[in-house]
């Protein structure tokens, strides 16, 4: 164990299409050889984002000794990049991350016995991953994430009719010429993160380090997402898991806040479908309520997991 309380590692993750050796990159709270509680894996957003948002889960190891495992799925923060994918929507895919998950969990050989909560993209991941009915995988928990990015794309489009037209105008102007790489466009995007993202004033460091990485590289973002939460023209626009949510068998929790871009409208298939499901909502978060009601989330999760 490390003075900061955890450890660092990388796991070779072979994918042959690539030509190359790649690397994911994780990060371990906790003792996983001598543990008291189940481990529980995190999965962060994006596609294409970091784990770094997510830190303020190893509460749950400090808190509830709850072993916290976080990785930089591949493509993004300290795990290998592949710029050259830019736009590859046939190699960025649903199953490149399950088998890179599928990794993770026999190298650090847990695989047998584990929790999983996935935030955003990672929820929906989370939840993908549960439909091949991995045997290790006690409880689930979904934050934030969507049951279909067409229920997604109506709650953006209604939250962005909230903004100031002047805004809307312009996130519209750098939409049509295909310049949203323009620093007035992200200038314009800042209103609604703020909103709907992350109420936090000022926003935590860890977040901030996520919007970093998605400067230096938004391969993973921009071919699976768009460039922006609410402009979405990249492969996951048409993805949808509400038909095969009966699939998911596991005691599985719900989470979103109150003002989040992934509104109710978004997480009711998921309660409508699964067999045992709980959902509770924070009300003054918006995307982020593991930071925006930290010390509330952390018991709501502990409890879920029975510890």
């Amino acid at each position: 164990m490390s003075a900061g309380g955890f450890t660092t590692g990388e796991i070779d993750f072979i994918v042959p299409s690539t030509g190359q050796a790649t690397k994911t990159w994780y990060k371990v709270y906790g003792d996983l050889a001598n543990r008291k509680n189940r481990p529980l894996v995190a999965l962060h957003g994006g596609p294409g984002v970091v784990h770094d948002y997510m830190l303020s889960l190893s509460d749950l190891w400090t808190k509830n000794e709850i072993p916290v495992i976080f990785y930089d799925q591949i493509g993004g923060g300290e795990s290998t990049h592949l710029p050259e994918k830019n736009g590859d929507g046939d190699f960025w895919s649903v199953k490149l991350f399950i088998a890179e998950l599928n990794n993770l969990l026999k190298h650090l050989k847990i695989d047998e016995d584990f929790d999983l909560l996935g935030n955003s993209w990672g929820a929906m991941l989370a939840a993908e991953f549960a439909t091949t009915k991995p045997k290790g995988l006690k409880n689930l928990v979904l934050a934030s994430g969507p049951a279909s990015m067409e229920l997604f794309m109506a709650s953006q489009k209604e939250k962005l009719a909230r903004l100031p037209q002047e805004i809307q105008d312009t996130l519209k102007k750098y939409e049509d010429a295909g310049t949203t790489d323009d620093p007035e466009y992200k200038k314009a995007m800042m209103p609604f993160l703020v909103e709907y993202v992350c109420r936090l004033k000022p926003p935590p460091a860890e977040f901030m380090v996520c919007l970093d990485w998605l400067e230096k590289d938004p391969t993973v973002y921009y071919t699976m997402n768009g460039p922006s939460e609410f402009h979405i023209i990249g492969t996951l626009k048409t993805w949808s898991i509400v038909d095969r949510i009966p699939e998911i068998t596991y005691r599985t929790l719900l989470t979103n806040g109150r003002y989040d871009e992934v509104d109710d409208n978004c997480l009711q298939p998921f309660f409508d479908k699964l067999q045992k499901v709980k959902w509770i909502q924070f009300s003054e978060s918006s995307h982020l309520a593991h930071w925006e009601e930290r010390d509330r989330y952390m018991e709501v999760v502990a409890h879920f997991l029975e510890v």
